[in-house]
């Protein structure tokens, strides 16, 4: 089978060409993982993969709870999208937790 011009980036069932013996071959980025890719997928596809690229951390937000215990975020944009199986981005959002601490906090009735 040949991918001729078709990658698919991630996991996609629907990328596929007649491979031999009227078995599948894929031509998505997952592939390599189950060994079932096209015989050109390497040089159709691979050498045009693009990994993702992340900017770097925002601030954390307050703590989502002014009195006792809440959680912080914070995230960070895609500058690059992954392109025809490139490096997957990593996580782009983080969460802890906190103590709200806010002064009026002793003093409710």
């Amino acid at each position: 089978g040949s991918c001729r011009h078709r990658c698919c980036p991630g996991r996609n069932n629907a990328c596929w060409a007649p491979g031999a013996r009227r078995a599948r071959c894929y031509c998505d980025s997952y592939c390599q993982r189950t060994g079932d890719c096209c015989q050109d997928y390497p040089t159709s596809c691979r050498r045009a993969a693009v990994g993702c690229a992340v900017g770097p951390w925002g601030p954390w937000s307050g703590c989502s709870s002014p009195c006792g215990v809440g959680s912080r975020a914070r995230s960070r944009q895609v500058t690059v999208p992954p392109r025809h199986g490139g490096d997957p981005c990593p996580e782009l959002k983080q969460r802890r937790g906190c103590l709200g601490q806010h002064p009026t906090c002793g003093t409710a009735q």
